[in-house]
């Protein structure tokens, strides 16, 4: 029976500098010093790769797929921040490990995985009130899915309101301690002489009203991830403190007491420009260095106008489940409307609008632009000059029950089934186009039973191929 826990190391041909050998004390320890990839054995805990190539070879892409659940870190010997580009590669094995060459060998009990971590899909991305449609947007997915196969810190730029929490807590929900504590911290809400205190915990006697001991919240997200949202409005004192915990990866709670040691993800944000500050003497340049390990920067809204259609689709849905009303349709029309808007509140100002019209509509299943007129009531001339909305091609029905226009009989008579029939066909065609292909919806809409509503369309010959949206 073995007493220790087994390591494997694959060099792939490059120097250990005699690590194995401090490492003999807490491991049982099997080498491959050949430059070739091959697979561990069966019984190993722990599978070390030497990565200090710009991306793995495609052999080692092959082989760790038949490891399974064998848990990997990566060592590397360059003290330098991995290149982004080295992270996204080597983020293909998976959720791997990242360790620089350093005498303390490995934990034991690293979570194994078992299977590799899926892309951040774009359903996945929608949930999370996240579109990847535009370009840029594709771009920052793909950088937060390769910063969630690492311990890395990231460091979210970009305006208010851009969504940078949703990213941060998409990268913890694909990484390998999604199971683990998501802790989020405003910076800016704090008051200086709380925040230190706040996150770095104090012992009891530390300062006048401190009666008992409190961990801190980099202690609360111990094997998790912590969010440090405004970092920028962080005071000096703090940033201090912080640069420590990244450094040595432990907290020195206020009042005394010994370091406390901490495995946590950083993950911080800023809409300011932290360099600059840096400039001004009002942020530590190192503790700069130690946050851009990966840098991610989010566009505002306004650059990627494709995606508020389908941000404004979902607020739609998920404010009405909110407010617990039924679900409402924007009229076709409101898209190029919603998306000549400047936006300068990004996706939060979208959502916000989105729920005032919406409680504001009272019982009128529709959404037209009348219901978002309010957006422009701020702009000036000039900004409203510049808004390339196509003008409505006619005025957009109000929806409520009228009485039918009069139909002249023609002296030769007509055929009163083919009229009709027409009509339908007119009629639900509008519907689906309103409700954007919802058949139940749209049945609704025209006060008929989605059964009734599917035999008219196959009688009318409306059917189409595709999956029906129900959504």
């Amino acid at each position: 029976m073995r007493s220790l826990p087994r390591l494997h190391w694959s060099t792939l041909g490059e120097s250990t500098q005699g690590l194995e050998h401090r490492w003999a004390g807490a491991w049982e320890i099997t080498m491959d010093r050949s430059s070739a990839v091959a697979l561990p054995p069966e019984d190993v805990d722990l599978w070390v790769i030497t990565a200090e190539a710009a991306e793995p070879a495609p052999a080692l892409l092959k082989a760790i797929a038949e490891v399974n659940a064998l848990p990997v870190l990566l060592l590397r010997q360059d003290p330098a921040p991995i290149p982004l580009a080295t992270l996204e590669a080597w983020s293909l094995l998976g959720s791997v490990r990242w360790s620089g060459f350093t005498p303390d060998p490995p934990k034991a009990g690293l979570r194994p995985l078992a299977a590799h971590i899926a892309p951040l899909t774009a359903g996945q991305a929608l949930g999370l009130g996240l579109v990847g449609v535009s370009a840029a947007m594709l771009e920052v997915l793909a950088k937060a899915r390769a910063a969630a196969g690492t311990r890395a810190t990231v460091l979210l730029q970009g305006d208010s309101g851009t969504g940078k929490e949703l990213i941060a807590r998409a990268i913890h929900r694909l990484s390998a301690e999604a199971d683990g504590p998501f802790v989020a911290v405003h910076c800016g809400a704090i008051p200086e002489n709380l925040l230190e205190s706040e996150l770095f915990g104090y012992t009891k006697g530390a300062f006048t009203d401190a009666r008992k001991d409190a961990p801190g919240k980099f202690r609360e997200a111990h094997g998790g991830t912590i969010f440090l949202d405004e970092v920028g409005t962080m005071p000096l004192s703090a940033q201090v403190r912080l640069l420590r915990v990244l450094q040595e990866r432990e907290v020195q709670p206020l009042g005394g007491g010994g370091p406390i040691k901490v495995e946590v993800r950083v993950v911080a944000a800023t809409n300011m420009d932290l360099w600059k500050r840096v400039e001004g003497g009002q942020f530590r340049e190192d503790l700069f260095y130690r946050l851009e390990v990966i840098p991610i920067a989010l566009p505002p809204l306004r650059v990627r106008r494709e995606e508020v259609p389908f941000l404004a689709q979902h607020f739609l849905n998920r404010k009405a489940r909110e407010h617990g009303l039924y679900p409402k349709a924007l009229h076709p029309s409101v898209d190029s409307f919603l998306m000549a808007m400047p936006w300068p509140g990004n996706v939060r100002q979208l959502e916000n609008a989105i729920e005032r019209a919406i409680v504001l509509s009272g019982s009128r299943p529709i959404l037209t632009r009348e219901d978002f007129s309010f957006l422009t009531e701020r702009l000036s001339q000039d900004e409203f000059a510049q808004m390339d909305v196509p003008p409505m091609a006619a005025p957009i029905p109000s929806y409520a029950p009228s009485a039918p226009a009069p139909l002249d009989l023609p002296p030769e008579g007509l055929d009163m089934n083919q009229v009709v029939s027409e009509m339908e066909k007119s009629l639900m065609l509008q519907s689906l186009q309103i409700t954007r292909g919802n058949k139940k919806r749209a049945a609704e809409l025209l006060g008929l039973k989605r059964t009734t509503f599917l035999e008219k369309m196959k009688r009318l010959d409306l059917e189409d191929s595709g999956e029906e949206t129900e959504a």
